[in-house]
């Protein structure tokens, strides 16, 4: 059965042999990009062909959010705003007249969404992780202007104005952090986040925007927090977050990414640090449809060759199992309509429209 869950990096602006290699493993759905790889757009859409000319169906990622979290910023793109700036907008715009502010917001999302994806489809690049649903609880530096607000009904119709833009660009989308990154102060990044509020509270705010975007999410990407009060696990190794609650009391249906498996807070569970096979079972296993390795091909790229051939060793050994429906959601995340070409892009009417909506 094909299922391709893992998604890693390369470390340059051209694919090596060995970034050929790994990228045509039958394990391997995608890569994802960062600045390092970028010289300027040019060279990202010659690589962005190579990728897609050694398998077609490989899933070229990136974070890119807008704000402190865009990776490609020069060369003709776009800097976009912090999410934030749109929830403020939102209330600046209300205290005039009410309702304004929503309508006047929710325009300047789908405005972002629009330009997101279609400068990044011009360049090749298939999907962007975003936008960010984590609630702006004013503690937590790792999240701040990313998030848009912190009421969970702006949140909610912001990202959904965001994934409008992205679906008329041609690009899917992914909320994040599932149920809800914005309430500790600790960078999963670096440690690991423990949030001690009920499942009932939890429900109630943080994990709302999930609920309400029910049918207009096509990917989730769950925190790497602890929830003692639901599970002792990490959301992102938990069952109990991403089949009982995610899938079954939310009904969601799309694909589930892991966060980047060499974060601090991926890499430790029940007392003990993981290593990056032992991490990626652990996610597949608890539901994710996809593993993210990031940051791993500087050098050899050693963690990458384990990582492969740990999770091929898993499946020979009956530890891990192909899905054939994660394998679904994973090919429901390509573009399904021709790119358009940047020249093109850049004089085309709804494009220049969204440009003049940004905030």
């Amino acid at each position: 059965m094909q299922h391709a869950p893992l998604i890693l990096d390369i470390a340059g602006t051209a694919l090596t042999d060995d970034d050929r290699r790994r990228l045509s493993h039958p394990l391997v759905g995608g890569m994802i990009l960062f600045a390092r790889n970028w010289q300027g757009r040019a060279e990202l859409t010659a690589l962005c062909a190579e990728i897609h000319a050694l398998r077609p169906d490989l899933l070229i990622c990136v974070d890119h959010e807008g704000g402190r979290v865009q990776r490609f910023k020069s060369d003709g793109f776009t800097h976009l705003p912090p999410m934030r700036a749109l929830g403020e907008l939102w209330l600046r715009a209300d205290e005039k007249q009410p309702g304004e502010g929503a309508m006047a917001a929710m325009a300047a999302a789908t405005a972002c969404g629009y330009v997101l994806g279609a400068e990044l489809r011009a360049c090749g690049v298939d999907f962007s992780f975003t936008p960010v649903l984590d609630l702006d609880h004013g503690g937590s530096g790792v999240i701040g202007d990313r998030a848009f607000a912190r009421d969970p009904r702006v949140v909610a119709m912001l990202a959904r104005a965001v994934a409008q833009g992205l679906l008329q660009a041609g690009m899917a989308n992914c909320g994040k952090h599932f149920p809800g990154h914005g309430f500790v102060r600790a960078d999963s990044h670096t440690d690991t986040p423990v949030d001690r509020r009920s499942l009932k509270a939890i429900l109630a705010d943080d994990a709302q925007p999930y609920r309400w975007l029910d049918g207009v999410l096509t990917a989730v990407m769950p925190a790497h927090v602890v929830y003692p009060k639901v599970d002792a696990r990490p959301a992102g190794f938990s069952p109990r977050w991403l089949e009982d609650i995610l899938r079954g009391r939310l009904g969601f249906d799309g694909a589930v990414f892991s966060d980047d498996l060499s974060m601090a807070g991926a890499r430790q569970l029940e007392g003990r640090t993981l290593s990056y096979t032992e991490a990626a079972l652990a996610a597949l296993q608890a539901g994710c449809d996809l593993a993210l390795l990031c940051n791993q091909s500087l050098g050899e790229g050693a963690a990458l060759d384990e990582l492969i051939d740990g999770l091929a060793r898993a499946q020979v050994e009956g530890h891990w199992q192909p899905s054939e429906a994660s394998e679904q959601r994973r090919l429901a995340l390509l573009p399904r309509t021709p790119a358009t070409d940047w020249d093109v892009l850049m004089t085309q009417p709804t494009y220049m429209q969204a440009l003049w909506k940004l905030p």
